[in-house]
């Protein structure tokens, strides 16, 4: 019997036409979910800056000394020397707009990086290592022009500049709110790579609130937009077309583009604009404390469910933190109502406060929740003081914890109070928790050390079988450490 080739026609092109539609459906899906960065590019790229600099130095040029370090040549060069190597030579200074070096001067021009204009009476933002240390900063426009600037005022711990050049009418970028970027959302920069002027590079936000080594008082944005040397200072703009970052530095092991990347929120240099444009300075909120994570076994030893918080090891004599209350051995987990879960989220939320503010603060204290409001006071400069070790081998005494203390010195005392650790037995209770020699223990389980005699006593009544909070100061560092006994 012959068959219906009309049935199957139809069942036989069902299929591609079936598949025909889910393929254009997803690829229209596909399409619709990335975004098309051509319009946001066109908008923004005018208000975005190359950024150059000038350093001027003595008749004898960065170059020509390296030149006669190389061939072991003495510094004080002849004059022929100085004419291939020095201002007028090949690898002297460059004129620019007919002027140069002054009589004696080289002058090294170098493009840095990038910067964007916040107002259109001349205002830049960019980053304060772009044009530290510039005798002169050149900023060149979209249009090619090239204009002096002036340096306004520098935050380096914030690692921004305000810069201002001489002209109106420019264009000027919009402003974005960084708190309400969300981890996962698309972002682009704008700037000159290696040198290259108005590359355009995009990613999404992969992670808030980052603290860097050295850079206590800046939630970093993590991105994975290709940065390299020459964006820094340029935008980091959202899907809005507004400034919702600084890109600021890079995450590399090779000196280039690894998919870490770090931007300043703009909401941290908004605040510092402010200051800078008002007193030429930034101050920032401080209480005057020495903090530490919380980890599992300072949780347990604390009497915590779980590890957050910001635990205080020490507090400044004299501090808002000591005349607001503040202990030792404090856990805050909330500041002004904002959760503290990682110890690093507390130096951002004081920085932002201004000094003479009220600030509310949620702590933990010997296992008990309190409130506490203090006032804040303004961050000075200067370093913490260090504890030394000492030689003395007087007034020790074995223990439970199988170390052996000793009294401190004088000069030693005037840093603090407690015993120096002189002597852990390898496998007691003292190694296993992490104590070494030359640690200098302070407090154990909330009571003060002062004297051998204190520790033995604190020691003798410590709990078996669960931890408890140990304050030690370790090269001129005051932490916690979970103190267990073993027996």
């Amino acid at each position: 019997m012959m068959k219906n080739p009309t049935k199957n026609y139809k069942s036989v092109t069902s299929i591609p036409i079936t598949l025909l539609f889910c393929l254009s459906f997803f690829s229209t899906f596909s399409h619709a979910s990335l975004p098309d960065f051509t319009e946001l590019v066109e908008d923004t790229s005018p208000s975005v800056v190359n950024i150059a600099t000038i350093k001027h130095g003595n008749k004898y040029s960065n170059a020509l000394d390296g030149i006669a370090e190389q061939y072991n040549l003495p510094k004080e060069m002849p004059e022929i020397f100085r004419h291939f190597f020095g201002p007028q030579g090949p690898l002297g200074g460059i004129p620019r707009d007919g002027r140069g070096p002054m009589p004696g001067q080289s002058a090294e021009k170098s493009s840095l990086g990038s910067g964007f204009i916040i107002s259109s009476d001349g205002y830049i933002l960019t980053n304060n290592h772009v044009i530290k240390g510039a005798d002169e900063i050149v900023v060149r426009l979209s249009d090619r022009r090239e204009l002096d600037a002036q340096l306004i005022g520098a935050d380096e711990r914030a690692d921004l500049a305000l810069l201002k050049v001489n002209a109106t009418g420019l264009p000027e970028v919009d402003l974005g709110n960084s708190d309400k970027l969300k981890v996962g959302e698309w972002v682009l920069a704008i700037g000159s790579p290696f040198g290259f002027d108005y590359s355009v590079t995009a990613g999404i936000v992969s992670a808030k609130g980052r603290s860097l080594p050295n850079e206590s008082y800046v939630p970093f944005i993590q991105t994975d937009v290709a940065i390299n040397p020459g964006n820094s200072g340029g935008p980091l703009f959202n899907l809005e077309g507004e400034v919702v970052g600084i890109n600021s530095q890079i995450y590399t092991r090779s000196g280039g583009f690894m998919g870490v990347s770090f931007a300043i929120p703009i909401n941290v240099a908004i605040d510092v604009v402010e200051q800078l444009k008002d007193k030429g300075r930034v101050s920032r909120g401080w209480l005057g404390v020495v903090i530490q994570e919380v980890n599992k076994d300072l949780a347990e030893s604390f009497g915590l469910k779980q590890a957050k918080g910001a635990l205080i090891a020490q507090l400044v004599p004299g501090s808002p933190a000591e005349a607001g209350g503040l202990l030792s051995g404090d856990i805050i987990t909330a500041f002004n109502g904002q959760e503290i879960n990682l110890s690093t989220d507390l130096p951002h939320r004081v920085g932002r406060v201004r000094p003479g503010e009220k600030a509310k603060l949620n702590i933990v204290r010997n296992g008990k929740t309190k409130v506490i409001f203090l006032e804040i006071g303004a961050l000075p400069e200067g370093d913490s003081p260090q504890i030394g070790q000492s030689n003395n081998q007087q007034n020790f005494q074995k223990n439970r914890l199988g170390i052996t203390v000793g009294e401190l010195t004088g000069q030693q005392r005037s840093y603090g109070e407690g015993v120096l650790v002189q002597d852990v037995t390898s496998g007691g209770a003292g190694a296993l928790s992490g104590i070494v020699r030359g640690d200098v223990i302070a407090q154990i389980y909330g009571e003060p050390i002062r004297s051998v005699a204190d520790f033995n006593r604190v020691v003798e009544s410590l709990p078996k079988g669960r931890s408890v909070p140990m304050r030690i100061v370790r090269r001129g560092a005051v932490m916690f450490i979970p103190l267990r006994l073993i027996e």
